[in-house]
């Protein structure tokens, strides 16, 4: 009798894997046996220092990061969280709000340089205004999840547990960039005027929503149950499918994608984004992030 492989799991809640949470998608040949960590960035870290999971979500900037210093994850052709990222850059009313084109020489308090959101509101400041990332000081408060890496000279990690909304409210930061966690209230402003139609136009303009989180395999994993691992990926692909509109601009729009070719200009869009800001040690070609994926999944991934 055949029995189903067991893969520990960290997967965020989403309308494209409420299917597999719940228990109405499944496969006889694995068991997704989902680990509860609370907030799914706190996975990050050990999936990339100790292999802690065999199946993550995992947000790109950290998945780029433990490819090019190589640690064992195989980054697998699935985005399961994407969003527009222009109003995550918020300042604080009652102390003044800076312009967009005037936060060179000011400080921005961001969970940590390498979040991803952070990365993203960057390339767009860059891409937007001009602005030159490295005369802006970067305040954060927790370390990247891929301990190789070092932040650069502009970038300041001060102790502590204060966070950066509690800075912003504080004066101890001009802004404060935030994703899930963005505050409601008409004190918190954005930084970045008309983000929604701006985000629009880029995404006309660049044909993706900017990538948040993709799925990674364990290296052990994909060695030991490479099986497994088709399984699964096979899965998410249909909970995804099963949860996405088959036509119109809500598909077209949807924060997922699956699959090599469908991935290739938006990941090297953001290997480009990374590598300006310092957040890569050398430029990764796609053929670096997808080969082990690639093997491990053949052509069924396209």
């Amino acid at each position: 009798m055949n029995t189903a492989t067991t893969l520990r799991t960290v997967l965020g809640h989403y309308p494209h894997t409420a299917a597999l949470h719940s228990g109405e998608l499944t496969d006889p040949a694995i068991r997704l046996d989902f680990q509860n960590v609370g907030v799914v960035h706190k996975a990050f870290a050990p999936m990339v220092r100790d292999q802690a999971y065999d199946l993550c979500e995992l947000a790109v900037v950290t998945a780029l990061q433990a490819i090019a210093y190589g640690r064992p994850v195989v980054l697998l052709p699935a985005v399961v969280a994407s969003r527009f990222q222009r109003g995550c850059l918020i300042g604080y009313g009652p102390n003044g709000v800076p312009a967009e084109t005037d936060l060179a020489g000011k400080r921005i308090g961001v969970r940590a340089y390498t979040q991803t959101t952070g990365m993203w509101v960057r390339a767009h400041l860059a891409e937007d205004v001009g602005l030159d990332i490295a005369k802006v000081r970067w305040i954060t408060h927790d370390p990247a999840h891929v301990e190789q890496y070092r932040n650069p000279g502009f970038v300041e990690q001060i102790p502590g547990t204060k966070g950066s909304l509690q800075m912003l409210r504080d004066g101890d930061v001009d802004a404060a960039i935030l994703g899930n966690d963005l505050p409601s209230g008409e004190e918190y402003i954005a930084v970045i005027k008309n983000a929604g139609d701006r985000d629009l136009a880029w995404w006309h303009r660049h044909h993706f929503m900017p990538i948040n989180h993709m799925v990674v395999a364990s290296a052990d994993a994909c060695a030991r149950q490479p099986d497994a691992i088709r399984h699964a990926f096979a899965l998410l692909r249909e909970a995804d499918r099963r949860s996405t509109p088959a036509t119109g601009e809500a598909k077209t729009l949807s924060p997922t994608l699956f699959g090599f070719e469908s991935l290739a200009g938006a990941l090297d869009f953001t290997i480009d984004a990374c590598m300006a800001q310092g957040l890569l040690p050398r430029r990764l070609s796609l053929k670096d992030v997808f080969d082990p994926a690639r093997k491990l999944l053949g052509s069924d991934a396209d």
